[in-house]
């Protein structure tokens, strides 16, 4: 191949197929997702399909746990393949069947260097500081010359003159010298195939059209065209995505937080539906729609309106867009998620009553656990246990009060909104007080915090008996223990 190009276009003739494929050696990263969902939405808008591939060739990493967190993770997502997924190391046979069929077009070829060998020339290289490439005399030898008693790896014949260009949907056109790429390996000593020939075999059986993928593969590319274009195959049309950054602008990692999708559901109790729409929102965009639907984000993705620079996680704004999808959430769905979060509490009873508080609970929350910690004074136990805070409004003159507030609400029979709001509000003129004066201590008693919903709505959702139990248990004694 003296030059060549990897054409670029939006979806051309072909049904468009898109692909993820990770390796399964730990969690479904955060980048990951997003990979995931470019391509989703990408073969949903051109009506065509998206596959999933496991890349579980290295045996001593991939473990059984990854892969299902991977599908886990794609599955809550609303990510799962259109088909069942592939498992590269299955397709073992199948790879070094085409590395042998190159070896039979003459684009590839044993080589008998051992690894002293290639560590002398790169040491060579490095002293006379120029690149290293590798420069194998078995290259163009003759098969009768090849001894029999050495291990050998099967390398590719990669172009030595031309230069090769990939018009990139997200990069543009970008040329490489052909010169500057190497006679790669592509079956090991082992009989065992490379990740570089793996992948280019398994996006053709597949039928891959267009490679959406991290803008750290972009050098790879150039060297499986070099296998694609040995066999004669199809290109694939690329897009190379530029990386998530810290809010600091380094790479995204570990020091910037939560790196897996799973602890975005299980630690930080995000919605699946926000963190598709934050993803969705890194890198790629449309006009100034901050809250983009499932729908509209099929109607209006396409690759042409991904960003060349890296994208900056901002964890606030997720944040904030959690609390935009809590609030538009139903209340059953998120009665379940809360109860599972809520130690020690069970039931159809439990799950009725945070069905009931939800309205007003999830109006002040912006993730699961904030919802949890809010609606924890539902089923707290007597005597409470108070915050610091809370204490401090119990003082005598604070018990005073709710004893006053309790004798006033025992004569209480229309236990409403209404009911409830007109009786304090009456009290409170009588004693020539404002609200809150008599709020802030009734707060403290019923909740053991400082802040609630709205008094009326926790008088409500406690209901009448235990609403005046909790008011007589800081009259009675001194106030429950601090938090």
């Amino acid at each position: 191949m003296a030059s060549g190009s990897a054409s670029g276009g939006a979806a051309g003739s072909k049904a468009v197929v898109t692909r993820f494929a990770p390796s399964p050696t730990g969690y479904l990263h955060i980048g990951g997702a997003r990979t995931a969902l470019f391509n989703w939405l990408f073969a949903r808008h051109h009506s065509g399909k998206y596959l999933l591939r496991i890349e579980d060739t290295d045996r001593a990493r991939s473990t059984d746990a990854a892969i299902d967190a991977i599908f886990d993770g794609l599955s809550w997502l609303g990510l799962d393949g259109d088909e069942a997924p592939v498992f590269q190391f299955e397709r073992s046979d199948r790879h070094a069947q085409v590395a042998a069929q190159l070896m039979e077009r003459g684009r590839a070829y044993r080589c008998y260097l051992s690894s002293d060998e290639l560590a002398e020339r790169r040491q060579k290289a490095q002293e006379e500081r120029r690149p290293f490439r590798v420069e194998s005399e078995w290259r163009d030898a003759d098969p009768s010359t090849w001894p029999d008693d050495k291990p050998w790896v099967v390398r590719v014949k990669a172009p030595r003159t031309g230069q090769t260009t990939i018009n990139d949907l997200v990069q543009g056109a970008v040329t490489v010298q052909n010169e500057e790429i190497d006679d790669f390996v592509i079956l090991r000593s082992d009989g065992t195939p490379t990740y570089m020939l793996a992948v280019v075999v398994d996006d053709h059986d597949m039928g891959v059209t267009h490679v959406l993928r991290g803008d750290d593969h972009l050098n790879n590319a150039f060297r499986q065209l070099v296998i694609i274009h040995g066999m004669n195959w199809d290109e694939p049309v690329y897009g190379h995505v530029p990386l998530i950054h810290g809010a600091d602008g380094a790479k995204l990692s570990k020091r910037h937080g939560a790196l897996g999708v799973d602890a975005y559901r299980d630690e930080m109790g995000v919605l699946p539906e926000a963190l598709f729409n934050y993803l969705l929102r890194l890198g790629w965009g449309h006009g100034d729609d901050e809250i983009i639907s499932r729908e509209q984000a099929i109607e209006w993705f396409d690759m042409a309106d991904v960003g060349k620079s890296p994208s900056r996680f901002d964890v606030a704004k997720l944040q904030n867009l959690n609390g935009h999808y809590l609030r538009e959430a139903e209340d059953v769905r998120l009665a379940g998620l809360v109860l599972s979060r809520l130690d020690g509490v069970e039931g159809d009873d439990a799950a009725e009553l945070l069905v009931r508080a939800m309205p007003v609970l999830k109006v002040r929350a912006k993730d699961l656990n904030e919802l949890a910690e809010g609606s924890a004074f539902l089923f707290a136990k007597r005597p409470l246990a108070m915050s610091e805070k809370a204490l401090a409004l119990l003082s005598d003159e604070g018990r005073q009060r709710l004893a006053a507030i309790h004798e006033s609400l025992s004569r209480l029979h229309d236990w409403t909104l209404e009911g409830l709001e007109a009786n304090l509000k009456a009290m409170a003129e009588n004693l020539g007080l404002g609200l809150g004066k008599l709020a802030q201590p009734l707060r403290a008693a019923l909740t053991g915090q400082t802040t609630s919903p709205g008094i009326f709505d926790v008088l409500v959702l406690l209901g009448r008996d235990e609403s005046l139990a909790r008011i007589a248990a800081q009259t009675e004694e001194p106030a429950g223990s601090q938090a």
